[in-house]
């Protein structure tokens, strides 16, 4: 089989017609949003720590040393979503008008849902997906202590499902 016949090429090389970030000659680029009407938008992310039963236990009664489990990870998620075009290179820095956080405690697991809304002419995606992927990352180091086995490895803690699941726009006249 030649290099060209590789399966899913064809595939491949449509779906790289539809990347917004490069150029004809591949370079990396920042999309030009500037001539996009503004749009109301909203974006819902969401993603799940599994964690010990006796960790999860311990964010409930507020138990951790470090302090309100929650309430940090929350404000992580928040300053997270402000900071999206910071750390994602090629991310629009954009007025953000709404940031909600949604915790769910199960016995073995927390699911975090952020959801974002903002006025312009690029969507907010990347915002919900960084809000939470760091509200995750604060619960992890918030518990990280509690977590380590006796080799200070974490065998039952993984982030996961980590997805959008929502976006809304509606143009403004």
């Amino acid at each position: 089989m030649s290099d060209d016949a590789t399966p899913g090429a064809d595939a491949a090389a449509d779906r790289d017609d539809d990347l917004t970030h490069t150029d004809a000659a591949g370079d990396v680029q920042m999309v030009n949003v500037g001539d996009k009407p503004d749009s109301a938008r909203r974006a819902v992310a969401r993603g799940t720590i599994h964690l010990t039963e006796s960790t999860v236990e311990a964010v409930r009664g507020n138990e951790l040393k470090k302090g309100d489990v929650l309430a940090t990870a929350r404000v992580g998620a928040v300053q997270a979503v402000k900071h999206t075009w910071e750390t994602i290179p090629m991310c629009h820095q954009i007025p953000i008008t709404n940031v909600d956080t949604e915790f769910a405690v199960h016995d073995d697991r927390i699911d975090l849902e952020v959801a974002v809304e903002t006025t312009g002419t690029t969507g907010c995606e990347m915002e919900a997906l960084e809000g939470v992927t760091t509200g995750l990352n604060v619960v992890w180091d918030m518990v990280k202590a509690a977590e380590k086995d006796a080799t200070g490895g974490y065998p039952d803690t993984r982030i996961t499902d980590v997805e959008v699941v929502s976006k809304e726009k509606t143009v403004l006249q």
